[in-house]
């Protein structure tokens, strides 16, 4: 089976989205997204610098527009081996993108909910200056010993050595200043401490709203980050993602689940390239496929063209 991944914030990068709106048709289905998001996708996707897309309000919106957009083009483009899709995760925001792909959200529903999460998150981001870092190596024992030790939270478990530290900013520092035996920090280019207690009035506020959004149940596998369980019903997949607002993303169990349930290969929407690098050490001898832009569906790698 060929899974879809869908990635979450810090994956945008400026102009990213220039390359999939060269077709008219694409840059009309994106102005359309835009129109939902409440926010102008075409301008943020092809001109807005990295300080603006680093917005919370924006960054989210425009990730989760970017994964729909290429998604249709694969389908579109690439038929047979879209109908070899047989499951979807998404990494935080990106299981909105996954809630599409699935068949629970249609495109409109997706951005006005991904509108309603990016608003709530960035007010509680705006309201305590918090940040994220990854740990990189050091094992998962002492790296979350450490965390503890700082008053910091484990937000993100990503495999392959993989832990995202979320909370304020002196501890961050604290933390790469001493990082874990045998491990390295990086900062990340996110505005808040993203799915820890600092989004708990966020989660709060989207609780409030969740019957605004319909769901329907979801045509594919669907895995989810609270702990890469397979839901087979949307509305308790929407109910999944308003909880995951403030706690951890286990994207280590959703690619243990993905291994467990005979994946062939990983195709990642756009904008690509972190979870196709995150499977590479956690899905070993796994194929993956980094839709980049339009360009990378015309020009499928061996694996992915139907001759397996």
């Amino acid at each position: 089976m060929f899974v879809v991944t869908c990635p979450g914030q810090g994956s945008q990068k400026p102009g990213f989205l220039a390359p999939w709106i060269e077709d008219p048709a694409r840059r009309a289905e994106l102005e359309r997204m835009s129109d939902a998001a409440g926010i102008d996708l075409i301008l943020h996707g092809t001109e807005s610098d990295e300080a603006t897309i680093k917005d919370t309000a924006i960054a989210q919106p425009l990730i989760v527009a970017a994964g729909i957009l290429s998604w249709n083009a694969l389908r579109e483009a690439q038929p047979e081996l879209a109908a070899e899709v047989s499951g979807v995760a998404g990494h935080s925001v990106g299981e909105v993108t996954a809630a599409y792909v699935a068949g629970v959200f249609d495109a409109d529903t997706a951005l006005r909910f991904v509108r309603l999460r990016s608003t709530l998150m960035a007010e509680d981001a705006s309201s305590t200056p918090s940040g994220m870092a990854a740990v990189l190596g050091g094992s998962e024992e002492l790296v979350t010993a450490r965390l503890n030790e700082l008053g910091l939270e484990p937000a993100n478990f990503n495999g392959g050595g993989q832990i995202v530290a979320a909370g304020g900013p002196s501890s961050l520092e604290a933390l790469a200043a001493e990082p874990p035996q045998g491990s390295r920090v990086i900062a990340l280019k996110v505005a808040g401490a993203f799915h820890t207690k600092y989004m708990a009035h966020a989660r709060e506020q989207f609780s409030l709203h969740r019957a605004e959004f319909a769901a329907s149940d979801p045509q594919l596998a669907l895995w989810a980050n609270e702990d890469g369980s397979v839901y087979d019903s949307g509305d308790a997949f929407v109910d999944e993602m308003v909880r995951q607002l403030a706690q951890p993303v286990r994207w280590d169990a959703c690619m243990a689940s993905m291994l467990d349930a005979g994946v062939a290969g990983l195709i990642e929407l756009s904008p690509a390239g972190a979870l196709t690098g995150l499977a590479k050490r956690g899905m070993k001898g796994i194929p993956s496929l980094a839709l980049t832009s339009f360009e990378a569906i015309s020009t499928l790698p061996e694996g992915f063209r139907g001759d397996r």
